[in-house]
């Protein structure tokens, strides 16, 4: 029995110590081994035939839920299987060797060179930048580099002073800046949500800044409810605050998910390099960059937004090779992914795919508005994601319910409240992807349509279960 269990665990041990195994998977011999199975929560004694550890494995990952069916997340669920044949046959190549592995280097560069392009820096060729395991590492890189080129610039304004650097956001941005101002020692200065506004407000943003502001941070697509947010309205803020008191203020967007939306679907929308005050942005590859989880991008304007000092260089790999990220060793299939679908697209192909998926958004909300028992907050004319709460006569049932009845139906749709100062609003979400199609969003109307009959005919909301809501996801 595993020591550090708690009285349940053992409990449960004591009775069902062991994991159940089908005699078909058992060898015939030893004698027993056709029944006896390895123990749950401790090292088995013996190793087991491939097929055996593979079957037990397989089996229990059955009870997961069907991905293809979550519209929680925002990470890519499917993808081509020529693109699983070259993940493959690189996970066992480590990104950060890149002496030993120069073609798997060369194409990260590529790719990076390709996102400076598609994201009108001045220089794409020269572009900085580098792959990360997802946005929250790319969000922190970027974080550290506003901090450090703030703390240079303070140094020689006000040399010996010990002043606290700041962060200014919208409340809704994703959890990862709120670990980078609890990690990296920065205040976050956040502009609640007021009214029909579920975003940062550019102007009140601008007066969040001061001279200890290391950056703001604006969202191309909201991960509460899809919108993106008004980047360039952000920026000439900013202007007119250097303007009025000499104070400038650099922007990162984060582009998790709009970064790989915006340049195919809304070309005529400025938010990018083009804005002389964004001095870097991130995006998922993972996300509507239609990859396998997990790789993520952060690019600089140039070198000057990239401090020096934070690269790393390392020799004991072989070579010479600068590294700026987090984390050390990860793989490098996710990376080859990205160049293969970078390749396998284009910007034909990214504008057709995303375009269909913003579709089957726009037409899902729709179809869920017209039932009749729903007002939506945004329509997926953003990224392909709406967000709709219950309307004002229902009072029978919440979004809880909701989402709990669709779960037994096997969709996993998220509800949950807003942040300050809209925690009166409870809502679902809806992440439409590539892989959820016309035909399965039309299954997911049915589903709501069937259920409802029975939601109104309860005497009253269930209340919220935290054990079953489900968060959002990033």
């Amino acid at each position: 029995m595993h020591p550090g269990a708690d009285k349940k665990t053992q409990e449960y041990e004591k009775e069902y110590g062991r994991l159940a195994l089908n005699p078909f998977y058992g060898e015939a011999d030893p004698v027993g081994s056709m029944t006896s199975a390895p123990p749950r929560h401790r090292l088995p004694d013996r190793p087991l035939a491939p097929a055996t550890a593979y079957q037990l494995v397989h089996d229990e990952l059955m009870l997961d839920g069907n991905s293809r069916l979550n519209l929680a997340t925002f990470v890519t669920t499917w993808m081509e299987p020529q693109a699983g044949v070259l993940m493959a046959e690189c996970r066992d190549k480590n990104m950060i060797d890149k002496d030993e592995y120069p073609r798997t280097a060369e194409l990260e560069r590529r790719c990076v060179a390709m996102l400076a392009d598609l994201w009108h820096a001045p220089d794409p060729a020269g572009a900085v930048g580098c792959s990360t395991t997802g946005s929250s590492e790319a969000c922190m890189l970027a974080g550290m580099a506003l901090k450090r080129r703030w703390a240079k610039r303070n140094a020689d304004r006000y040399p010996g002073q010990d002043a606290v650097p700041n962060l200014v956001m919208g409340v809704n941005v994703q959890v990862c800046w709120e670990k980078f101002c609890n990690f990296w020692e920065v205040e976050a200065r956040q502009v609640p949500m007021e009214g029909d506004r579920f975003h940062l407000d550019p102007l009140a943003a601008a007066e969040l800044c001061d001279e200890n502001t290391i950056g703001v941070v604006g969202i191309l697509g909201s991960t509460f409810d899809g919108s993106y947010e008004p980047i360039a309205e952000l920026c000439a803020a900013l202007d007119a605050l250097q303007e009025r008191t000499g104070i400038d203020v650099p922007v990162h967007v984060d582009g998790a998910s709009g970064a790989m939306v915006a340049p195919f679907l809304d070309e005529d929308l400025v938010w990018d390099f083009r804005l002389p005050r964004v001095a870097s942005i991130n995006t998922s590859g993972h996300k509507y960059g239609l990859v396998y989880p997990g790789v993520g991008w952060a690019l600089w304007r140039s070198a000057q937004e990239l401090p020096e000092e934070l690269v790393f260089r390392v020799n004991y790999l072989g070579g010479d090779m600068p590294t700026f990220a987090l984390n050390f060793s990860r793989p490098g299939a996710q990376v080859v992914a990205q160049y293969y679908t970078f390749l396998r697209l284009g910007r034909e192909g990214f504008r057709a795919v995303q375009q269909t998926t913003r579709d089957v958004a726009r037409a899902l909300a729709e179809r869920v508005e017209a039932l009749g028992d729903f007002r939506l907050l945004t329509r997926g004319n953003e990224l392909p994601v709406f967000a709709f709460t219950t309307a004002p006569e229902v009072e029978r049932y919440d979004v809880f319910d909701v989402s709990r009845r669709l779960r037994e139906r096997g969709w996993l749709v998220p509800a949950y409240t807003f942040p300050p100062h809209r925690e009166d609003l409870s809502v679902l979400r809806v992440v439409c992807r590539n892989g959820f199609s016309s035909d399965l969003a039309a299954m997911l109307v049915e589903d709501l349509g069937r259920l409802l009959p029975e939601l109104r005919r309860q005497p009253g909301p269930l209340g919220r279960d935290e054990s079953v809501a489900t968060a959002f996801h990033h």
